[in-house]
């Protein structure tokens, strides 16, 4: 599993959580109904936001059923999103799609397992199996997946023109992704969003291949590979100021979305890419005489990381001299619950997340102010320079925190008088 977008399972509120769980594992389950065992390791995390935003907008399109135990869940029974719904269907394709494009981008490079030319040729039969499949799954909910296939070849063709700007080096990726999120307003039978989506995707994959940048930028200076940060000339204080602004550009068009439900599509594309940013900006790198391993110890390595839930990191992890509970996934949260963003206030002075009016009984009062919204998660679970399976220099488990917590302030200098909280979290903020 890889991606950006992984709420916090300790301190987030329940109710998100399960919400976001039931995403996360109908989309596995989807990708092994429809595409077999294998295809469950393209699970993506940033592609199930796909699947979040078809309910988001029609939530009586998606069907749920009760999935059997699994050791990921603690062998408990779970309700996950169906395989029959479109939206799961659409992540699952899309999902598939990038897990290709990764495998094929590697191959292209030379880089890591899928590079080598005998030990890689399985990886690569895989990817070639993988596009086929999530063109016939994208076929038959209508989509079009040549907009994500083509990205690996549109992107070495731009990498290999000379003068262009960093935004032009990540146009391919936004517009897949603006792609993907249009249709969700198709299946969602709500074409006046198509064009927000669409905005909204152009921002999240900028910012998605300028994190990809920043991430790779010391292993890619090691091994003379290209980085578009290199290429370009560009600073990492630059890098970080277009993803601000682009993060700034996605808040706007989701709050042009017209949602059923919002909690969990804003706490995903809000909140988590702005810890995002924060955690791949703020992180430490491996040390650089550290050298990166062979395809069969990353293999194992990243197996027994993700048995051990974190607590094992192989030499190369940049987290190794971490303590364990910076290490340990299921620890790595913020300290503090994040429920602010299911939380609406009926009484005076608080806006949660954005300023808003509520009304309650008849009278109806609006937001007006006050601090941003709490975050939803922290932690996040990415290869570090590689994918599982031997990418050069990764664990499969990444963990990083960011101890950005949003403060939420009525106009007294306390918090709002009284809230209308649709969460079943103690998250001693005052909503009683």
């Amino acid at each position: 599993m890889f991606g950006i977008l992984r709420p916090c399972a300790r301190h987030s509120c329940p109710r998100l959580h399960r919400a976001w769980r039931a995403h996360l594992c109908g989309l596995c389950l989807t990708l092994r109904d429809r595409h077999g065992q294998l295809a469950r390791a393209a699970t993506n995390y940033d592609g199930l936001v796909l699947s979040v935003l078809t309910e988001a907008q029609r939530p009586e399109s998606t069907t749920r059923r009760v999935a059997g135990p699994c050791p990921l869940r603690g062998f408990r029974r779970a309700e996950v999103i169906s395989s029959q719904s479109e939206g799961a269907r659409l992540a699952a394709a899309t999902s598939l799609a990038l897990a290709s494009g990764k495998i094929r981008d590697h191959a292209a490079d030379g880089d890591g397992a899928a590079g080598r030319r005998v030990s890689g040729a399985p990886l690569r039969l895989v990817a070639g199996s993988w596009t086929a499949a999530a063109g016939r799954g994208a076929g038959s909910i209508g989509f079009d997946t040549s907009v994500l296939d083509s990205v690996p070849e549109r992107q070495a063709e731009l990498e290999g023109t000379p003068g262009l700007s960093l935004l032009d080096l990540t146009e391919p990726t936004e517009t897949a992704v603006a792609a993907a999120f249009a249709h969700t307003a198709v299946l969602a039978r709500a074409p006046h969003n198509a064009g927000a989506l669409r905005e909204a995707g152009r921002f999240f994959g900028r910012i998605a291949h300028l994190l990809d940048a920043v991430e790779d930028l010391e292993e890619d200076l090691a091994r003379g590979a290209y980085n578009p940060l290199v290429a370009t000339g560009t600073p990492l204080s630059e890098a970080r100021r277009l993803c601000d602004d682009a993060l700034h550009g996605l808040r706007l068009a989701v709050a042009d979305l017209d949602l059923e439900e919002r909690h969990l599509a804003e706490a995903l594309l809000l909140d988590e890419v702005r810890r995002a940013i924060a955690r791949t900006f703020g992180h430490r790198t491996a040390p650089a005489s550290v050298s990166a391993p062979n395809p069969l110890l990353a293999a194992l390595a990243g197996i027994l990381t993700f048995f051990t839930c974190g607590l094992y990191r192989p030499p190369w992890s940049r987290l190794r001299n971490e303590s364990w509970d910076n290490r340990c996934y299921a620890d790595n949260c913020d300290g503090c619950c994040d429920c602010a963003n299911c939380c609406r206030c009926c009484g005076s002075g608080h806006s949660s997340g954005h300023s808003s009016g509520h009304s309650s009984g008849g009278g109806a009062d609006s937001g007006s102010g006050g601090g941003s919204a709490g975050d939803f998660g922290g932690g996040e679970m990415t290869a570090d320079g590689g994918d599982f399976g031997g990418g050069a220099g990764g664990d499969f488990g990444g963990g990083d925190m960011s101890a950005d917590v949003g403060a939420d302030v009525g106009a007294d200098g306390g918090c709002c008088d009284s809230c209308c909280c649709d969460c079943d979290c103690d998250c001693g903020c005052g909503c009683d």
